[in-house]
């Protein structure tokens, strides 16, 4: 009877220990907090491809990762607002200089991530005029438009600056990154003059022969950078991936290479993928592995 009862009072002690050591483990994974990121970005092809591949980093560095688009002015008042963890899609200091000087004081500049970034006016290298100037008397041959990306871009404000210093009597139509390079690459196909706002890098001069038009009055400016942005408090929340963020730098050769990928219909994720998996050294590098 002793003997049961001691059994009994063994067996209901390992019990409690197991029920003790099933709330420790559900309080320990309870109360770690789970690594998260956002990213904001706006909808140039560029930007979609650097974005994707950051998120695939970031997952393979164990965080979970939710990617937001917007415009470039919500971009920067999401990022000083502390709704965006990083952006890597800030172009200056031209192109989005108007969105750091309203916002810069409040956001953390992290790292350049990719150099030599151009701006301007492009054309098919079959047109005849090479410059920005040239445009007037050949209203009939561009059907007076320029055509533009979306309304809220740098390269929009800077070209609606150009039509007044060069007094173009164009029209700037506002579409989007994919719509304007839709318009350009029917136009070459059709072998008719168009003139759109465009930038470097882009996957359109890998696919066709175009050309940047002079601008001797210099309204794009000199060449951008393409460089990483943070909120404020980054560093301190997260060092590890401020690290990371810190890190990422490429190449145009990089960069259109994923976007080649996405001109030709390839899901943003997979191309994003591609490269990942052909460059395991620099994403080494990136989460500090190497």
């Amino acid at each position: 009877m002793k003997t049961g009862i001691k059994v009994l009072a063994v067996l209901m002690l390992l019990a409690m220990l197991v029920m003790v050591s099933g709330c420790t483990d559900q309080t320990t994974e309870e109360t770690t907090p789970a690594k998260e990121a956002t990213i904001g970005y706006v909808l140039w092809d560029g930007e979609i491809a650097s974005t994707n591949v950051m998120k695939l980093v970031l997952e393979e560095a164990g965080y979970d990762v939710e990617i937001i688009s917007v415009d470039a002015g919500a971009l920067y008042q999401g990022l000083a607002d502390s709704r965006f963890d990083f952006t890597t899609s800030a172009w200056l200091p031209q192109t989005q200089s108007n969105y750091w000087e309203t916002y810069g004081e409040d956001i953390d500049s992290v790292a350049v991530n990719l150099e030599d970034c151009r701006i301007g006016l492009v054309v098919p290298t079959y047109v005849t005029i090479d410059s920005i100037d040239e445009l007037n008397g050949n209203e009939e041959q561009f059907n007076g438009e320029i055509i533009g990306i979306d309304p809220g871009a740098g390269i929009m404000q800077a070209t609606e600056t150009a039509i007044e210093q060069y007094d173009l009597n164009y029209e700037l139509t506002a579409s989007s990154s994919a719509g304007m390079a839709a318009s350009l690459q029917n136009s070459i196909a059709d072998e008719e003059w168009a003139v759109v706002t465009l930038w470097s890098p882009h996957w359109a001069f890998n696919s066709f022969d175009l050309k940047y038009l002079e601008d001797p009055e210099g309204v794009y400016g000199e060449a951008d950078h393409v460089e990483t942005l943070a909120r404020e408090g980054l560093a301190e929340d997260d060092p590890e991936l401020y690290a990371i963020i810190s890190r990422f730098n490429w190449t145009h050769e990089d960069i259109q290479s994923v976007m080649a990928d996405l001109a030709e219909g390839v899901p943003e994720e997979e191309a994003a993928r591609t490269w990942v998996e052909n460059n395991p050294e620099k994403v080494n590098e990136w989460i500090g592995e190497n």
